[in-house]
């Protein structure tokens, strides 16, 4: 810079003195129009100079921009959290929304669904390698896990924010200690089916289950399929069998019989258990019955039905209340239309309306702060309408199959349909949670579903399955 300074005062010095010497006009003018360029054009240079500095300048923020960046990210808290919900709607709107919530929070969270989540969750905590939070569908899964000292309790902050009802949060209750706090509920007692479809055929929705039974017989004179039914799930398949039991117990012999059962105060292979195994298994087993689009009820995974009941290949699919994540999307749902998909109550026998209901429970693996702060705000209302409306949005409209009982919630953000799910949950004489979940995880999550799909595949009967389940029972 010093040196182009001197060059210019030199140029114009001697500008100066040729213009001085020459005494025409046109000298000067010429002189000074070519001090006017060199002025122009070492200005240039210099401007050059100092865009250079400048460029230099930026360029070390930026080296050093991304150093800071790097240390920031090592300071952020990052919770990790999963669960057995993988679908792309349901997965997708579980991490778009805790995703935002910690970039609001300067938490990095990460969710990870896993279709062998009951066995895979297992497997981290014996290698002392668990997620931060993970969402249990069964609380007796874990109350074990609670037990065995694996899962913390939940901070106060989180037990403050719960937004659930007591009939809710003591599913995550144990032993007088709250490890587990309600994210989602389920309404199983539901039955999918095509209104349209029915009228065509002249077929009426059953009230009672002695008319359920007598409609599919109906059907099938008809030439018609009655159910699509699949049980596979990975390490979870048989799972829907058992809510099929679970929904008949509850019809067959009542709520007290079930908190009997669910209690271990009767052995799993009572007379009336049994009978209401074998009452499924004899149902799916008539001729005619059963649509199963992977050529049998054990080798059809459970997400495989909806697709078969909008194509008309079975006329009702029993299923819980999320199961709309899995019908076919752009599906219309209750609206009068040809295709469009609607449900009726899994009719009772007695005239006492019981409902199957379940949901899920966020648990901690350590007290770190920004761990509680995940949680709680699963736990709260906040969380539940935001993921409401992220999953219909990944839907494409319609019905999310989320659902959720948490308190102070807007209920706008629910389809008609949706929010009447809700009133039966809140309206029901009797709810029962889903007692295979209830159950110690040996069992619930395990024999019952295994036993269960051996009977399905007919490899045994309902009496022997339920010997086998009863001797798994831990003492």
């Amino acid at each position: 810079m010093k040196n182009t300074w001197l060059r210019l005062l030199a140029a114009l010095f001697s500008l100066a003195l040729v213009a001085s010497a020459c005494g025409s006009d046109s000298p000067v003018d010429d002189a000074v129009e070519a001090v006017d360029e060199a002025a122009d054009e070492v200005v240039e240079e210099v401007t050059g100079d100092d865009d250079e500095e400048a460029m230099e300048e930026e360029a070390m923020e930026e080296e050093e921009a991304p150093e800071e960046e790097a240390m920031e990210e090592e300071d952020k808290p990052v919770v990790t959290v999963t669960g057995p919900e993988r679908d792309e709607s349901e997965a997708g709107a579980i991490q778009e929304v805790l995703g935002a919530f910690g970039e609001a929070n300067g938490i990095e969270v990460t969710y990870t669904g896993d279709a062998d989540w009951e066995a895979n969750i297992n497997v981290q905590v014996e290698g002392n390698n668990p997620p931060n939070l993970s969402i249990f569908p069964q609380p007796g899964k874990l109350a074990d896990f609670a037990r065995a000292g694996n899962v913390v309790p939940l901070a106060d902050n989180v037990v403050d924010g719960m937004a659930w009802s007591e009939a809710w949060t003591v599913f995550g209750n144990v032993d007088g200690t709250q490890y587990g706090a309600p994210v989602k509920a389920d309404l199983k007692s539901l039955v999918w089916y095509k209104p349209a479809a029915f009228e065509a055929n002249g077929y009426e929705v059953p009230t009672t289950f002695d008319d359920f039974v007598a409609l599919t017989g109906t059907m099938i004179a008809d030439g018609n399929t009655p159910l699509c039914v699949g049980i596979e799930s990975g390490q979870a398949t048989g799972w829907t069998y058992t809510d099929w039991v679970e929904d008949m117990v509850l019809r067959q012999h009542g709520a007290d019989v079930y908190d009997q059962w669910v209690a271990h105060d009767i052995p799993f292979n009572d007379p009336q258990i049994v009978e209401s195994m074998q009452t499924v298994l004899d149902l799916w087993a008539t001729d005619g019955m059963v649509f199963s689009s992977g050529g049998s009820i054990a080798a059809t995974a459970f997400q495989d039905n909806g697709q078969p009941l909008v194509d008309g290949d079975c006329m009702m699919h029993r299923q819980a209340s999320f199961y709309s994540a899995f019908i076919p999307e752009g599906t219309a749902f209750a609206d009068g239309s040809e295709d469009a998909v609607d449900v009726f109550y899994f009719p009772d026998l007695n005239g006492d309306a019981p409902v199957l209901g379940a949901g899920t429970l966020v648990a901690a693996f350590d007290d770190n702060e920004a761990t509680m702060m995940v949680a709680e705000y699963m736990a709260g209302a906040e969380y539940a309408e935001a993921r409401q409306k992220a999953q219909t949005a990944l839907k494409g409209g319609g019905l999310s199959g989320f659902l959720s009982a948490a308190e102070g919630q807007d209920p706008s953000v629910y389809a008609p349909l949706e929010q009447s799910f809700l009133q039966i949950l809140q309206s029901a004489a009797i709810v029962r949670f889903d007692a295979s979940d209830l159950m110690p995880a040996d069992v619930g999550a395990g024999t019952f579903w295994s036993e269960g799909t051996s009977a399905v595949n007919g490899d045994q009967d309902a009496a022997e399955a339920a010997e086998k389940i009863e001797a798994s029972w831990p003492s």
